[in-house]
Parts: structure tokens; C-alpha cells; sequence
């Protein structure tokens, strides 16, 4: 029996598990809710394997998945893989679903028909949900019928795979293209940011150094309807949990992956909202924004980056239940502005205190006062002021 090697890699998305042989990749698994779980994944599919450096070959698998994850264009269809288990109609599967490129989507119908088997759409989706190498084999990027997200067996089910499309910017055949039509980029020079303020403050500089490179990730939600739709839900929540009820939010229409219109919204029934998991007080703000969104009230994301961002902060706050952080939010993580402070946000106040010494959290107008010299790269300042807190905690 071929000796198996595996490591588990960090990645956008957390860490990952990549296992090997002798002849290629064995097993791929995606994060667990803690590495010891991922770990005990691997060791359950492929039995005895030492943990070890990969290999070139897998490296440069490795390297691929984690561009892949980071929203970069990565192209996995040469990866070696350990076929060597797999029932002849799985390889199938499996090699017509390594033909869809990022960004794009197949239906399990789709592929059956492919295969030269219409009737076996199920059949696919079950190969697909035995898939031993997700990302590599991208079960991810294979819908139901009319464009349903489907299942996905990987932990956080659904909110994964909708995680996963949304990094890959993906849509259907037919579908209209994102409003504003990129992924979305910063406003501005990450690495004159970072200089700026590590030169303006000397604790600032302390923490840069400890905390390494800026790498804040940007929102791709292809609309500004989806991404206060998005904000909306996830107030007052764990970020799991809210993950959990936005995917079945949006799980209940077509095309899920691209998310809801404000017209589905507006049109299913407050018990279906409901069921999802909504609060009478979210589902009330989802159906205040999806009125105003369609009758032209919310300006659209092209709209949205020729406007000064305390107009902004003015004109989505009329919106129920949109307050200025979450405004801010959008500026900084979907629009890339550069000078964003959110003064309230209690992990912005939280890192300042940990990053200055402080025994209290700071005053909003202390905050302010002092972060007038982070300008006009407040936004990166508050990034590693986030970091500081993460940083605490794990140490």
C-alpha cells in the first residue's frame, strides 16, 4: 500500500486539509470548526497518513487552492488526482465538473447530459456529494435545477457553498452581470496606507510590525441591495450563526448563489422569511430595503462610488434598521474606501485601548480626536486595530 502524507493550510475561508500519495492527491477537506476536527477528517478518509511537507507537485496544488480561495484567478484542472477508489461513474462526474471554470456554474442536470445520461441527475449528485477533493473538483460551482444552490456536504453546508461562489464572483448562464461590474477594488495604495500611518504613530507602528501585512479581504456581494440585505441579517448575531440564516434566506429563490432580488423579497410570504430564521424586526427592515430598492430609492454600486461617503452614510440610513456602522461597513469592505473610522464599533475601541495601554475602552471623541492622524488611511489604521483584539485573544 502506497505510504500517505497530509498537512493541513491556512486559507481565506480557514484552514484546510490536503492529503497525498503516490499518485497524487488523495483527499482535500475544508475547514472544520477547529483544526483538531480537520485533522481527525483527514485521518478518517485516508487511514495512517503522516502528517508532513508536501511534495512540489502538492505545494503547487496547495498554492493553487489558497489563490483560488483569495478570490485570484487559479486554474486546478491539471492537479494529480488519486482516482485509485473512486467507482467508474464518480470519475466521470468528476471530470466534466473539473471543466467549469471560476465564476461560472453547471447544473447536475447539466452534467448528466454531458455524460450522455440525462436521467441521472441524481445519480451526479451523489457522486458530488461523495466528492473526496472539494475545491479541486469544485462540487461547489453544480447547481439544482433552475439555478437552486443544492446541497453541499462540507461543514457550514449551504452558507459554504454560497461562501465559495461568491469568492469566485459566479453566476449562471444568462445572468445578468454584477451591478457596478467588478468584484470590487480598494480606493487606494495599500502599501502608502500602511506607510502613512505607521510614520503618523509610533503604537500604530508597534502594531503593524506584530500583526504583519494589511490584507483586509473585500466584500463581492454583486449589489448594494445584497450587501445591506446581507448587514441586516447578520446584526446583533455570531458571525456563524448569522452565515447560517442568510443562506437560508436565500436558498429559498432561484438561483441562490447570486442571491435574492428585492422583487422575491417584497413577493414571498412573511411566514417563509420567518422560517428561515428571521426576527419580526429584521424581516420588517428586509422588506423596508427591498421597497425602497425597488422603487429606485437605493442608489446602485456605480452610483454608490461617485458619492461622498457622508452622503452615503445620509441617504442608506433612511433605510430601517441601516445605521451609520453599518454604512460604514459597506464603505470600507465593499466600496475599499480609505478613511473610514467607525468610532462606535466596539472592536475598533477594543484595539485601540489594547494597542495605547489604556485600562478603559476610549470616548468616542478621544477616539476621534486621535485618530485624526491616521488620515486619510483611517480605514487601514482601524483594520489593524481589529487585529490587535484577534491577536489578544488567541494569545
Amino acid at each position: 500500500m502506497t505510504a500517505h502524507g497530509f498537512t493541513l493550510f491556512d486559507t481565506a475561508i480557514g484552514r484546510c486539509g490536503i492529503a497525498w500519495g503516490g499518485r497524487g492527491v488523495a483527499f482535500v477537506q475544508l475547514p472544520e470548526a477547529r483544526d483538531s476536527e480537520t485533522r481527525a477528517r483527514v485521518l478518517q478518509r485516508v487511514p495512517g497518513a503522516r502528517e508532513a511537507p508536501p511534495p512540489p507537485d502538492v505545494q503547487r496544488a496547495l498554492d493553487g487552492i489558497v489563490a483560488l480561495l483569495r478570490g485570484e484567478p487559479s486554474d486546478l484542472s491539471a492537479v494529480a488526482l488519486d482516482m485509485e477508489r473512486v467507482p467508474p461513474f464518480h470519475r466521470r462526474v468528476y471530470e466534466v465538473a473539473r471543466t467549469i471554470p471560476p465564476g461560472a456554474t453547471l447544473t447536475y442536470g447539466d452534467i448528466a447530459g454531458r455524460l450522455g445520461a440525462p436521467g441521472s441527475a441524481r445519480a451526479v449528485g451523489q457522486a458530488l456529494g461523495r466528492n473526496p477533493f472539494p475545491i479541486v473538483v469544485p462540487c461547489h460551482r453544480v447547481l439544482a435545477a433552475g439555478g437552486r444552490v443544492g446541497g453541499f456536504s462540507a461543514n457550514g453546508g449551504i452558507s459554504t457553498k454560497l461562501r465559495l461562489l461568491a469568492i469566485e464572483g459566479a453566476h449562471a448562464a444568462g445572468a445578468p452581470p454584477a451591478e457596478g461590474g467588478d468584484a470590487g477594488a480598494l480606493g487606494f495604495d495599500p502599501d502608502a496606507a500602511v506607510a502613512h500611518v505607521r510614520a503618523s504613530d509610533t503604537a500604530l507602528a508597534r502594531l503593524i510590525d506584530a500583526v504583519g501585512p494589511f490584507r483586509m479581504q473585500l466584500d463581492r456581494t454583486s449589489s448594494l441591495f445584497l450587501a445591506l440585505a446581507e448587514s441586516i441579517v447578520y446584526q446583533q448575531l455570531t458571525g456563524k450563526a448569522a452565515a447560517t440564516i442568510f443562506a437560508r434566506v436565500r436558498a429559498l429563490f432561484p438561483r441562490a448563489h447570486e442571491g435574492p432580488t428585492p422583487e422575491q423579497i417584497l413577493r414571498a410570504p412573511d411566514e417563509k422569511l420567518r422560517a428561515a430564521g428571521l426576527s419580526q424586526a429584521k424581516l420588517l427592515a428586509l422588506r423596508d430595503l427591498a421597497r425602497r430598492a425597488a422603487d429606485g430609492e437605493l442608489p446602485t454600486l456605480a452610483e454608490a462610488r461617485r458619492m461622498e461617503d457622508d452622503e452615503l452614510v445620509e441617504r442608506l440610513t433612511r433605510v430601517r434598521g441601516v445605521g451609520r456602522w453599518t454604512v460604514e461597513m459597506l464603505l470600507m469592505f465593499r466600496l475599499g474606501r480609505p478613511d473610514v473610522l467607525p468610532v462606535d464599533d466596539y472592536g475598533v475601541r477594543k484595539g485601540f485601548a489594547i494597542a495605547f495601554g489604556l485600562g478603559d475602552l476610549p470616548a468616542r471623541k478621544e477616539l476621534e480626536a486621535h485618530g485624526a492622524r491616521w488620515r486619510p488611511y483611517r480605514t487601514v489604521a482601524s483594520w489593524y486595530l481589529w487585529r490587535a483584539v484577534d491577536t489578544a485573544r488567541s494569545g
